[in-house]
C-alpha cells in the first residue's frame, strides 16, 4: 500500500481504507490523493487513532473527482452510507446547506437554509461548505440588497433596521423600494444562482482592474477575494445530481494494453453512493464493447439492476440485454450511451477513474514482475535488471534545455534518485550534445565511485543517441551497463516504437503487446514528464511570465478574461473545466489544457 500510495494521482478525490474482511474503516477526502494518502505511510509520528487504523488496513480504494468540492460531498455521502468506525468525529445527521429564496412572497427573503426542501420557494444547492454559503450570502447582500430577516420581524417594522443602514437591505418593509424594482433584484439573484452570472463577475472584474489602476490595492484585493468566493459557491459539481430522484448505474469500460477495467458509479436518489472497479479476463482480440456487454450480463443477471444504466460505449444486442435485465428486475431497465450534460460528466468521471485504476494495477508488484521477466527475455539475460535509468531532453526551440534522469527498480519508480540537468553551452536544438553533457555529469560520479551504476541505461532516442551514449560510457571507462534506445514511430503512437541495442547497434522487433515494451514505454514516458516539468519551470524563470502565458491558444485577451472572472491565478487553479469553459472564448478543449497545466 505504501507503493500504491506513491503512485496515486495528484488529483482531488476520496480514499477508503478497508480491513481484511472488506469493511470500510475510514473514508477521507483530499485535495491531492497522492500527498494525503502517502502521509499515512511516512515515518512521521502519528496519533494513537491513526496507528490503530493503519494496523487494520489491508486494502486501499480511491475515487478521483473533478474538484475538491465534489470530494467533500462524496466523502459525506460515503460516511453516512457506511458509517466507518474511524469517522466517528463526523456528524452523520448533518445535511447540506442551501440558499433559500422565498419567491412566493411579494418581497422574497434571501437566507441560509438547512433541512428538508418541502416548503414553497426556491432552494439553490446543495453546497459543500456552510461557511462559504454564509460568506456568499453576505456578499450577495452587498450586490443584491434583498431582505434577510424573518417574516415576523419584517411585518412589524416601522423604520429601517441596521441592515439598511449598512447597505445590506433596500428596506422593503417601510416602502423604500417599490415592488417592481425589488423584483428586478430578485431576478438578478436567481440568474446568478442558476449559473448565469458572467455579467456580474465581469462587472466585479472591471471594478477590480480600475481599483488596481488607481493604486487602490486593498480595494482590488477585496474585490478579487469576492470574485473568488462567488466562483467557489458557483463551482459546478457532479457528485450530487440535479435530478434528486434518479437511480442509475454509470458504467465505463477502458482497455489498456491487454487488460480491461470496468468502473461502476452507483447513483441512488441522485446521490453517488460510491464506485467499484472490476478487472474481467477476456480472450485476445475482444473489443471493449464486447467485454462491457459480457460484464453487464454476468453482473446484473444475478441481481436487480437500477432503472437506468449509462454506458460509455454502445454494446451489441442492447435490446436483448435490456429485456433480460427487465425480466430479472421485474420492471423496465433502460440502457443508454449517448448522453449529454450532467450525465455525460458522470461517464467521463467513471472513465477517468478506470484509467487510474488500470495505471495503479500496471505498477502493482505482479504486473511489474511480469514486465521485468519479459525485459530479461528481451535482453537475453538470466536475471532482470534491478536498476534502470532513463534519460530524456526537453526544450522549446533550443530554449531552456533540461535533461532528466529517472530511475526504476523492481518496485517501480525510485523518485528519490531522480535528477534534472540544466544544459549549458550547447547549440540551439542540439539534442545530441545536451544528452552527452547530461550523461557525462551523471556517470562521472559513477566512474569516481560516488554513485551506483544501473544495470540498464535507457535513452529516449534512436541509433544516433545510443551511439553518443556508448561513446560517453566508453570514455569514462564504465562497463557492464546494458544500453538501449527507444525511438518513437513515424506517427508517435504507442506500440510503434523501435528498440536499439548498443550491442552491435542492432534493431529489436518487439510486438505491441509485449510486457517488456510496456515497461520501457512507462519508463520513457516518466522521463519525458520529468524533463518537461523541469523545462517549463526553467523557461518560466527565464521569461518571468505567468503560467497562463505558457498555454497554447491562450492569448492576452482570454488571459485577462480568466483573471477577471476568477480573481487571480488561485481562483483559476481551483476552477473545474466546466467553469473555465464558461468564460467567453474558452471552449472545452482550451479549458482542458488550462486545467491540465495546473494539475499535471
Amino acid at each position: 500500500m505504501r507503493e500504491q500510495a506513491r503512485n496515486l494521482p495528484e488529483r482531488p478525490g476520496v480514499y477508503r481504507m478497508l480491513d481484511a474482511h472488506g469493511r470500510i474503516l475510514y473514508v477521507g477526502k483530499a485535495r491531492s490523493l497522492r500527498r494525503r494518502v502517502a502521509g499515512y505511510f511516512s515515518a512521521a509520528r502519528k496519533s494513537t487513532k491513526t496507528e490503530r487504523l493503519l494496523a487494520q488496513v489491508r486494502e486501499l480504494q480511491i475515487t478521483v473527482t473533478h474538484t475538491e468540492a465534489e470530494a467533500l460531498i462524496l466523502e459525506n455521502h460515503l460516511i453516512k452510507a457506511h458509517r466507518p468506525r474511524y469517522n466517528v468525529l463526523l456528524r452523520d445527521d448533518k445535511t447540506y446547506p442551501y440558499i433559500y429564496l422565498s419567491t412566493q412572497q411579494r418581497f422574497p427573503r434571501l437566507a441560509f437554509y438547512r433541512g428538508a426542501r418541502s416548503g414553497p420557494g426556491r432552494y439553490f444547492g446543495p453546497y459543500p461548505s456552510a461557511t462559504a454559503v454564509r460568506e456568499t450570502l453576505n456578499h450577495l447582500q452587498k450586490l443584491f440588497p434583498l431582505r434577510p430577516c424573518r417574516d415576523s420581524f419584517f411585518r412589524h417594522r416601522s423604520r429601517p433596521c441596521l441592515q439598511y443602514q449598512i447597505r445590506r437591505c433596500s428596506a422593503p418593509c417601510v416602502g423604500y423600494i417599490d415592488e417592481q424594482a425589488y423584483a428586478d433584484e430578485v431576478r438578478h439573484v436567481v440568474a446568478f444562482l442558476e449559473g448565469r452570472s458572467a455579467q456580474v463577475v465581469d462587472e466585479l472584474g472591471q471594478r477590480m482592474e480600475t481599483a488596481a489602476a488607481r493604486l487602490e490595492f486593498e480595494e482590488a484585493a477585496r474585490l478579487r477575494d469576492r470574485i473568488a468566493l462567488l466562483q467557489q459557491i458557483q463551482q459546478q459539481q457532479y457528485v450530487v445530481a440535479q435530478e434528486q430522484d434518479g437511480d442509475r448505474d454509470v458504467i465505463a469500460c477502458i482497455r489498456q494494453e491487454a487488460e480491461f477495467c470496468i468502473q461502476i458509479f452507483f447513483i441512488r436518489g441522485g446521490v453517488s453512493l460510491g464506485n467499484q472497479c472490476f478487472f474481467p479476463k477476456a480472450p485476445e482480440g475482444v473489443r471493449e464493447s464486447e467485454a462491457l456487454a459480457g460484464f453487464i450480463a454476468q453482473h446484473y443477471l444475478g441481481r436487480a439492476a437500477p432503472p437506468e444504466l449509462l454506458l460509455n460505449r454502445p454494446v451489441p444486442q442492447r435490446d436483448l440485454l435490456a429485456g433480460a435485465l427487465r425480466t430479472v428486475a421485474g420492471r423496465a431497465v433502460t440502457i443508454r450511451y449517448r448522453v449529454r450534460g450532467e450525465q455525460r460528466r458522470w461517464i467521463e468521471m467513471a472513465e477517468e477513474n478506470a484509467r487510474y485504476a488500470l495505471a495503479a494495477r500496471g505498477v502493482s508488484a505482479l504486473g511489474q514482475q511480469r514486465r521485468y521477466r519479459g525485459l530479461a527475455k528481451l535482453l537475453d539475460v538470466d536475471q532482470p535488471p534491478q536498476r534502470i535509468e532513463c534519460f530524456d531532453v526537453s526544450h522549446t526551440g533550443g530554449e531552456a534545455t533540461v535533461a532528466s534522469c529517472v530511475v526504476f527498480n523492481a518496485q517501480g519508480p525510485l523518485k528519490s534518485d531522480y535528477r534534472r540537468f540544466n544544459i549549458q553551452g550547447v547549440g540551439l536544438g542540439d539534442d545530441y550534445a545536451a544528452l552527452e553533457q547530461a550523461l557525462q555529469r551523471r556517470y562521472r560520479r559513477v566512474a569516481e565511485g560516488e554513485a551506483i551504476a544501473p544495470d540498464l541505461l535507457l535513452i529516449d532516442g534512436g541509433r544516433g543517441q545510443v551511439a553518443r551514449a556508448q561513446a560517453v560510457l566508453t570514455a569514462l571507462g564504465i562497463e557492464g551497463v546494458a544500453l538501449m534506445g527507444i525511438a518513437k514511430g513515424p506517427d508517435r503512437r504507442p506500440g510503434e516504437e523501435t528498440l536499439w541495442l548498443a550491442d552491435g547497434c542492432r534493431e529489436l522487433e518487439v510486438p505491441a503487446d509485449s510486457p517488456a515494451l510496456h515497461l520501457l514505454q512507462q519508463i520513457r514516458d516518466e522521463a519525458h514528464r520529468f524533463a518537461l516539468g523541469g523545462h517549463r519551470q526553467r523557461r518560466a524563470r527565464g521569461r518571468r511570465e505567468s503560467v497562463l502565458e505558457q498555454i497554447p491558444g491562450l492569448g492576452p485577451k482570454r488571459r485577462q478574461l480568466l483573471l477577471r472572472r476568477f480573481g487571480g491565478l488561485q481562483g483559476i487553479r481551483q476552477a473545474g473545466t466546466e467553469d473555465l469553459a464558461a468564460v467567453p472564448g474558452v471552449g472545452p478543449a482550451l479549458a482542458r489544457r488550462i486545467y491540465d497545466s495546473f494539475h499535471g
